[in-house]
């Protein structure tokens, strides 16, 4: 394998083991530079209007009103982030007269500011606790009794097991009141959404055991002149004819309903309510994707363009076989208009002035936002621009980034395939001996309920452009392929995505592109529990690395919060499959060293998890370390902690299984029962 050279490099490539190659894509440039997009909408003008989670700032959430001088709305002592569910999302709205509601991250109370005010304090509208125990999420304004609706957990009585509805915010008295709630009964709700009249409002509910992406009901209720909910109706998901999980609500301006669901075919489509006959019927048919897993508030993977009696055109973005589209939907002609775009991986979708926000990626470019200016029929795209960046300094690094291949692997089970996104080691100014094969780092995404994009990430080209190859497993039980692909890992979790990160690895070295020993695995949360079970079960890998990992499952089912407390019944099974599956009651059957890094305020996988396994291996005698952070939940958004995990891993792999001596220089942290 050799990588890739400029075009008309006049530098003679330098001959180097994998794994020692210098590049220019630094921990420091992977940790400082990439942004997140916390989500996106427009001001009464039609400006973008983005919220982003900076790493220089310790991950602080911050509104930005984009502009030739885009400016920060949210002041320096406030954060724009809610801890509903833990994982957030849906965490702001602005009203049609630029209002703007928000969740402030150090109390979790709403707050209320003019954007169009300068210097515009926030001021609260929800009660002060004494502590953040009150959470709101994904809440939307109503104008016509004034009122802020959204999704209240309230843990005042028991932090464990919060009690979630839907409930109404005043936006009128200079008084603080407590919420009055309009929706109540069930465990979850989601997407609290009102038609343009405000008369009827739709939302999302589930139930334990299950997940929202397992089954799921979509309801409507019609709200009395006292605006109160007087009468409901269910419109998708009591059906015993059907197993669906409907998601993502929407009114057109004519107050027609649309919606995600899964029913008949098992993929996430676009479908219509017809109210008449309580009937729903599909938008436009196709074994695709529309949708992602409800893991956090406030997605938005279509928008309704225009509506008519005769049609609707609806822009939106879909999954099918690994790859990302983006179209524009004519229900009147069952058809659908690709657009052609610099991004390739999408994500939310937000309607502007004539155009299209769209948050999105590719291969060479970072997360970004582009503005799709649309023609005068709204059914092709004539131009794009980006016009935000997560990282917009990286491109300089291009010729060094590894373009990912999709690959289709044979797992476990006869004529079954999975998939994964496998990247080379790239760098123009290195190549390898033709003798050595290089080490691979395989990847187990996190969730599991979730799915690898192969849209660029400075993570992964971090390790590619120093020699390594590296591939991201979509194992059996990842989204993007369907329901029947999703419940792979029914009751099978530790076991199909186990087998699928192994057969993966397996199909790579039989391929000739991994040496078989140096063979690494990483993951984190859920994809740290595959990494330990590999690590445990299996002996393809000879060193790993866990990031907030689960060792326990069945601490994990003790200690974890409300959202996921049911989640691994389904994905394991009866208590000898917790037992037989959590690697911590097998530390003998581990072989080969191990790294692991925890938040210590993570409540979805505790940091007793870590320091569980961490003393057993060490007990054992096996080389391990473990690192943890201050301050940090679950997953690091602090920029020294990211660099500081990122090098960690590099050197640990480098030192244990490596054969080759890092080019960065890093100070190694110390390895029990490896360093004197």
């Amino acid at each position: 394998m050799s990588s890739s050279s400029p075009d008309n490099a006049q530098t003679p490539l330098t001959t180097a083991p994998y794994g020692s190659w210098k590049s220019p894509i630094t921990a420091d440039i992977v940790s400082g530079a990439s942004k997140r997009l916390g989500g996106t909408t427009v001001d009464s003008r039609g400006r973008l209007v983005l919220l982003e989670s900076r790493p220089n700032e310790s991950g602080r959430g911050v509104l930005v009103l984009q502009g030739e001088t885009p400016i920060d709305i949210t002041p320096k002592d406030f954060a724009v982030r809610t801890l509903t569910q833990e994982y957030g999302g849906g965490a702001f709205q602005i009203s049609s007269d630029d209002t703007l509601v928000f969740s402030n991250y150090k109390d979790q109370r709403l707050y209320k500011q003019h954007i169009t005010d300068n210097g515009s304090s926030p001021k609260p509208i929800t009660p002060d606790y004494g502590a953040p125990a009150v959470t709101y999420a994904d809440g939307v304004f109503d104008s016509r009794f004034n009122r802020y609706v959204t999704v209240r957990e309230d843990g005042r009585q028991d932090r464990s097991n919060p009690i979630t509805t839907i409930v109404e915010v005043n936006l009128s008295g200079e008084t603080l009141e407590e919420p009055k709630v309009l929706v109540s009964g069930n465990d979850f709700y989601a997407f609290p959404r009102l038609d343009p009249k405000c008369e009827r409002l739709a939302w999302i509910e589930w139930s334990h055991p299950n997940m929202p992406w397992d089954k799921a009901e979509l309801w409507v209720g019609y709200i009395s002149e006292g605006g109160k909910i007087d009468k409901r109706v269910c419109v998708a998901g009591c059906d015993p004819k059907y197993v669906e999980s409907p998601t993502e609500p929407k009114w057109s301006p004519r107050g027609e309903l649309f919606f995600v669901t899964d029913r008949k075919n098992g993929f996430w489509i676009i479908h219509k309510w017809i109210e008449s006959t309580n009937e729903v019927v599909s938008v436009y048919p196709l074994d695709g994707e529309f949708a992602k897993p409800l893991w956090v508030f406030g997605t938005n993977s279509y928008e309704i363009i225009e509506c008519s009696e005769e049609k609707n055109i609806i822009a939106c973005s879909y999954r099918q076989k690994g790859k990302s589209y983006l179209g524009i939907v004519d229900d009147s002609q069952g058809s659908c208009s690709l657009l052609d775009i610099p991004l390739t991986d999408f994500d939310s979708i937000t309607l502007g002035n004539q155009c299209l926000y769209v948050e999105g990626a590719s291969a060479v470019l970072p997360p970004s936002v582009a503005r799709v200016t649309l023609d005068q029929h709204k059914m092709k795209a004539l131009s794009s621009e980006i016009v935000w960046s997560s990282s917009p300094d990286v491109l300089k690094y291009e010729a060094f980034f590894s373009v990912p291949e999709l690959i289709e692997f044979p797992t476990e089970v006869p004529g079954q395939n999975a998939y994964a996104y496998f990247y080379p080691p790239t760098n123009p100014f290195y190549n390898a001996s033709m003798e050595e094969k290089p080490p691979l780092l395989v990847k187990s995404h996190g969730g599991p309920t979730a799915e690898s994009r192969g849209s660029l990430n400075l993570n992964i080209q971090y390790w590619t452009s120093r020699g390594w190859a590296f591939v991201d497993v979509n194992y059996g039980g990842s989204t993007g392929y369907g329901r029947e692909y999703r419940e792979r890992l029914l009751r099978r979790w530790g076991i199909v995505d186990v087998d699928d990160c192994c057969g993966c690895a397996k199909y790579l070295v039989s391929s000739g592109k991994a040496d078989v020993k140096r063979l690494c695995i990483s993951g984190g949360s859920a994809g740290g529990y595959t990494t330990l079970a590999a690590l445990a079960f299996r002996d393809v890998f000879k060193a790993g690395a866990s990031l907030y990992g689960v060792a326990d499952l069945k601490m994990l089912k003790e200690e974890g919060h409300k959202f996921e407390s049911r989640y691994i019944d389904n994905l394991v099974g009866d208590k000898k499959d917790f037992y037989e599956r959590s690697p911590i009651n097998f530390v003998d059957k581990f072989s080969c060293p191990i790294i692991l890094f925890q938040g210590l305020e993570d409540k979805v996988v505790t940091p007793d998890q870590s320091r569980k396994i961490y003393k057993a291996l060490k007990e054992k005698g096996l080389p391990v370390a473990l690192v943890e952070y201050e301050g940090e939940q679950h997953g690091f958004r602090k920029a020294e902690n990211i660099k500081y995990t990122l090098e960690q891993q590099m050197v640990f792999f480098a030192r244990v299984v490596g054969g080759f001596k890092v080019a960065d220089d890093i100070t190694p942290l110390r390895i029990d029962n490896f360093d004197p």
